[in-house]
């Protein structure tokens, strides 16, 4: 396993020889098996899948794997696995949302929320697939409502992946269109925008007691080094490492473990033409990994803010690249350089 202790031997790390990014690609197959579900296989082999029901409150890509066939997600609440921690329901595979708009909640809405609150969250319903390609690189393309309660519209989202992979690599490329269906602000929040869920093992091992409380009020204490099988930790493209990158801005952020006998990473990159480039990084050592470019007051202490205010008619484009890699190391910074300078182009 690839371990970072410190930024100098990170750096170090960009030295050696590199993953062999010149693999031949995989073919990627986009495969609807039901009304509400698109598989995407990539050589072959289950990758994930994209799920829009309308008992989500959001589309889902879940659960996420790596070339070698490991979920590197979190389980719950859709499915049960030995030892997953199960706060916050409302993360769920890989997503894209935001905690206030036109004061809603879309980031922390889930099947936990008392009806009696319901009228206080946002709700992202699909209503029709645009695209479905498979080949080299597999195209999966979706619009979607941001709605209240009563399903007005405030926003139509457009959103475009597209998948590619090798023998030890899985890429997302994912391309979102806000458009404003009624004026529409972003306030400044913590909770959003790109999120995903991480697999236990990738968590950050805890030496002191943590205390979570979930979105039923029920209380779980965590006692600190109880936790043998995290072993995760965070590198940024500033070179903040482990708790704290989270707040920190950076071009890209890796998460990175031991999976069974591999090295298993996690980077999200993000895009140049980005709403508040580079974005701060909502990395948590609990297993949360997001990028928050809209999160600037509390990510500052309250020194600058960022709202983003679309008016009828007017739209905002996030594009993001996910990359997952396993193997013997993981990808390096060098490497990740590279893969944000190619993302940067498209």
């Amino acid at each position: 396993m690839t371990t970072f202790k410190t930024l100098g031997i990170a750096i170090a790390m960009a030295t050696l020889s590199p993953v062999t990014y010149a693999q031949q690609s995989e073919p990627v197959k986009i495969v609807k098996t039901s009304k509400d579900k698109i598989d995407i296989l990539i050589g072959g082999k289950p990758f994930t899948s994209f799920l829009y029901p309308d008992t989500l409150e959001k589309p889902v890509l879940y659960p996420l794997r790596d070339a070698a066939g490991t979920v590197v997600t979190r389980s719950f609440p859709l499915a049960k696995r030995a030892g997953d921690p199960t706060d916050h329901p409302h993360h769920i595979g890989l997503w894209f949302n935001f905690e206030n708009l036109n004061g809603l909640d879309f980031w922390n809405n889930s099947y936990a929320i008392p009806a009696a609150k319901k009228s206080s969250y946002g709700w992202i319903r699909t209503d029709r697939i645009l695209e479905t390609k498979s080949g080299n690189t597999g195209v999966l393309a979706y619009h979607a409502n941001w709605t209240n309660q009563q399903k007005d519209v405030i926003l139509e989202e457009t959103t475009r992946f597209e998948f590619s992979g090798n023998g030890s690599q899985r890429i997302i490329d994912r391309y979102t269109t806000l458009k404003a269906n009624v004026d529409a602000v972003f306030k400044d929040a913590k909770d959003g925008m790109l999120g995903l869920r991480l697999a236990h093992e990738l968590q950050i091992p805890e030496t002191a007691d943590q205390k979570f409380t979930d979105d039923k009020g029920i209380v779980t204490i965590v006692k600190g080094g109880s936790d043998h099988i995290a072993n995760g930790t965070y590198l940024t493209s500033a070179g903040k490492t482990g708790n704290d990158a989270w707040s920190t801005r950076g071009v890209w952020c890796k998460v990175y473990g031991k999976m069974g006998s591999d090295s298993v990473s996690i980077s999200i990159i993000d895009h140049p033409q980005n709403p508040n480039y580079p974005t701060f990084w909502h990395a948590r050592g609990y297993g949360l990994f997001a990028a928050n470019p809209l999160g600037e007051n509390i990510f500052t202490n309250g020194k600058s803010a960022k709202n983003l205010t679309l008016k009828k008619g007017e739209s905002v484009t996030f594009k993001y690249r996910i990359v997952i890699e396993n193997g013997k190391e993981t990808t390096n910074p060098a490497q990740l350089n590279k893969l944000a300078d190619a993302f940067g182009k498209k």
